[in-house]
């Protein structure tokens, strides 16, 4: 039996190019605990800052990562004891038949809370690996080895700006490892068949060419969102992966808490924001428009819903009043959805309207200013898919309710730049494709809006917009039409009028998306969605493009963010329009 001091060495439980752990007995104490000590003696100096490091490191208090009982050397070797009783290492109960999502995801979010903490201390671990990281039968997760790994230099060499750099450095090296350990627990085998993480590391990019993705013939069957999230952790494109461990944790939680249906999660945040602070913010100048056709006859209903779907936020508020409650004394679930904004206008009558665009925040609500020029710019894309939709219509079909679905096709996306912007942010970058050797966009292609969404938040844009619809009341039917035709899902000709508005707001959607691409990528993207939607929808090449060509210029709608001027003023004189003395006459007509 291999001795080290007063520890009986029982096993190996593994070890790295940096790092190695043992299965240690303390005879004095009679209790069994995992020795980690770097692969390397460090001597002299190094040494003395080996052990200042690692007693540094074993200051931080946070349940997801080990204590150390004992930090010391023997016969010059350093080394950290920790407690086994009770625990086992992720190699230990790794296994070719992989670990369970449910089981591997929350190990990986309590693993990337506990190096999140360490990290925004200044500390970084440096060499993760499966058998530096331990649960206990409850699942409760501890990382080992803080600052083990012997540095290349003392932080006593280098100033304090490159020690701080090398601290990051470290840190998003972290984060990559986490996401190997991560592939390898769920494919049953470790990356590139390399058992010590760091040589993975070492053989990706920028180091190196391999690449790391959770294969298709893996033992257990991986959900789409962890597979993206897990595929982001370890992408062979730098920029794409996850800057921090606490991005990472994040979208683990996300999808976990969505996964099992349990309160908080990105789900619950957004619908706490939405009590906060609406569904989204109305738009400058709508609600002005209002405040004047509010004092007309009731003949001008068709003029004032016209005004009212171009205030995107006004619209929606009206569907979920006549669909999400009873109107007048009358549910109207009894007759079906309603989606004409005439009927609703005429449901709520001119002072449900007036009580509706004074219940809206005025623009921008909470967002700063650069998530408002995201904001303005997304809903204007928006409107313009209402606008394509409304053209490729069907003869017989209302344009207006046709373009409120397709508007409504964008409800994830919309509500995610209000309430969440910074992750907006994170999934528009994703989604962009990378540089090419010339420095221009055309290189590795982006992820996909579903692909980025699960790799941010756990959970995806459509599933964010249907709970927004489920939250405002509307029906299964009109939840399916708001589903977007997912890409590359066979387009089959439309037997109901739900299907015609579905798929021409889909065709519509893409379309827009397709003509936003890079100048070389337009012509051959268009071409699919003309071949996707021509039979379905009965229509010819030149029709379709022609529903674009029929918009404003790009040029138009970026100008809209110099419109967004605070629209509190627009607010006021609405409700000043159908105040006590404008109140009887709304009630008349």
């Amino acid at each position: 039996m291999r001795r080290f001091g007063r520890y009986q060495l029982l096993r190996l439980l593994g070890k790295s190019e940096r790092s190695m752990a043992w299965h240690a007995a303390d005879e004095r104490q009679g209790s069994e605990l995992i020795l980690v000590m770097p692969r390397q003696q460090p001597l002299g100096e190094a040494a003395t800052a080996w052990l200042q490091t690692v007693r540094r490191a074993a200051r931080l208090n946070h349940p997801n990562l080990a204590t150390p009982l004992e930090i010391a050397e023997h016969e010059r070797w350093p080394y950290a004891a920790y407690e086994r009783a009770g625990r086992v290492t992720w190699a230990e109960r790794f296994s070719r038949q992989g670990i369970p999502a449910e089981e591997m995801a929350p190990w990986a979010s309590q693993a990337a809370l506990g190096l999140a903490y360490a990290h925004e201390a200044g500390v970084a671990h440096r060499d993760v690996q499966p058998w530096l990281l331990s649960v206990d039968d409850a699942g409760r997760v501890q990382v080992l080895g803080l600052e083990v790994p012997q540095r290349a230099s003392s932080a006593s060499s280098v100033g304090a700006m490159e020690e701080l750099r090398q601290v990051r450095d470290a840190a998003v090296g972290d984060v990559l490892a986490l996401g190997i350990v991560m592939h390898h627990g769920l494919a049953g085998q470790p990356a590139l068949d390399q058992a010590d993480v760091a040589r993975v590391v070492a053989m990706m990019p920028p180091q190196g060419n391999d690449f790391v993705r959770l294969p298709w013939n893996v033992p257990r069957p991986i959900p789409d969102a962890l597979r993206a999230i897990v595929n982001r952790a370890t992408d062979r494109q730098p920029r794409q992966r996850y800057r921090n461990a606490r991005t990472l944790q994040r979208a683990l939680d996300g999808w976990i808490k969505a996964n099992a249906d349990l309160e908080g999660g990105p789900l619950a945040l957004l619908l706490d924001r939405i009590r906060a602070a609406g569904v989204l913010p109305a738009m400058p100048g709508g609600a002005d428009r209002v405040a004047h056709l509010a004092l007309m006859e009731r003949g001008r209903t068709s003029e004032l819903a016209e005004v009212v779907l171009g205030d995107m936020a006004l619209a929606f508020e009206l569907l979920r009043l006549v669909n999400g409650a009873t109107v007048h004394g009358a549910s109207v679930s009894s007759d079906g959805p309603v989606l004409m904004l005439r009927r609703a206008i005429a449901m709520l009558g001119l002072e449900g309207v007036r009580r509706a665009a004074l219940s809206l925040r005025p623009w921008p609500g909470p967002m700063d200013e650069a998530a408002a020029t995201e904001m303005a710019a997304l809903m204007q894309r928006v409107q313009r898919a209402g606008g394509v939709a409304t053209r490729l219509a069907p003869a017989g079909y209302d344009g207006e309710v046709i373009s409120l679905i397709a508007q409504m096709q964008n409800l994830g996306r919309l509500v995610v730049q209000y309430h969440f912007p910074d992750e907006a942010a994170q999934i528009r970058r994703l989604m962009q494709p990378g540089e090419a050797a010339d420095g221009k966009a055309g290189g590795e292609p982006g992820m996909s809006a579903e692909a980025a969404s699960y790799a941010v938040l756990g959970i995806d844009l459509e599933a964010l917009g249907l709970a927004v619809a489920q939250h405002w009341g509307l029906d299964d039917s009109v939840q399916q039409m708001i589903r977007r035709i997912p890409p590359g899902a066979p387009v089959h000709h439309p037997d109901s009028d739900a299907d015609i508005l579905r798929v021409t707001a889909s065709c519509a959607n893409d379309l827009l998306d397709a003509s936003a691409l890079a100048p070389a990528l337009v012509g051959p993207a268009l071409a699919v969605v003309v071949r996707r939607y021509a039979r379905a929808l009965g229509l010819t090449q030149p029709e379709m493009l022609g529903s674009l060509q029929a918009l404003p210029a790009a040029a138009e709608s970026r100008a809209m963010p110099a419109m967004m001027a605070d629209a509190s003023a627009a607010t006021r004189a609405f409700a000043q329009a159908g105040g006590p003395s404008g109140a009887p006459r709304a009630a008349a007509a």
